[in-house]
C-alpha cells in the first residue's frame, strides 16, 4: 500500500506519540488530519485528553480497529511499534518526516503492511 492509498483507505489512525503542545507537529498533524474526516486515537502514556479524544497508554490499549499507525517517535523506537502495530492488526505504519529506520521498514514490509518513512502525513494529504 503506497501514500495515496493509505490516506484512501485507512481511515482510523492511532497516532505513537501524539503531543498535548500545539506547536509541535505530533499535535497539529493529527488535528488537521482530524479536520480532515480521519478519526484519531491519540497514544501517549502521559496524557489523557489530546485534541478532544480519549488518550491511550499503548497501542494495545486500543479497543478499536486501526488501520494505520502515524508514528511520532525516535527511529530507535520504531522496529517495536511495527511488531505492535502487527499485533493489533494494523494495514500501515507511517513514520513521520524525520522519522527513519531501515529495521521497522523490513519488519512492516515482511508483515505484509503499507509503509511510509520519513514523510509528513500532512504534506502528502495536501500534495505538498
Amino acid at each position: 500500500m503506497n501514500e495515496k492509498e493509505i490516506l484512501e483507505k485507512c481511515k482510523t489512525i492511532a497516532v505513537v506519540g501524539c503531543s498535548t503542545d500545539p506547536k509541535k507537529p505530533a499535535n497539529y498533524v493529527p488535528g488537521y488530519l482530524k479536520e480532515q474526516g480521519y478519526r484519531i486515537i491519540p497514544v501517549n502514556p502521559f496524557a489523557d485528553e489530546i485534541l478532544g479524544e480519549k488518550v491511550y497508554k499503548s497501542l494495545e490499549e486500543v479497543p478499536d480497529k486501526i488501520d494505520t499507525v502515524l508514528v511520532f517517535r525516535p527511529g530507535e523506537e520504531t522496529p517495536d511499534v511495527v511488531k505492535k502495530a502487527v499485533e493489533v492488526g494494523a494495514k500501515a505504519v507511517w513514520l513521520q518526516e524525520g522519522i527513519k529506520n531501515d529495521e521497522a521498514e523490513h519488519l512492516a514490509e515482511e508483515a505484509g503492511l503499507g509503509f511510509v518513512m520519513d514523510r509528513c502525513m500532512l504534506k502528502v494529504h495536501k500534495g505538498e
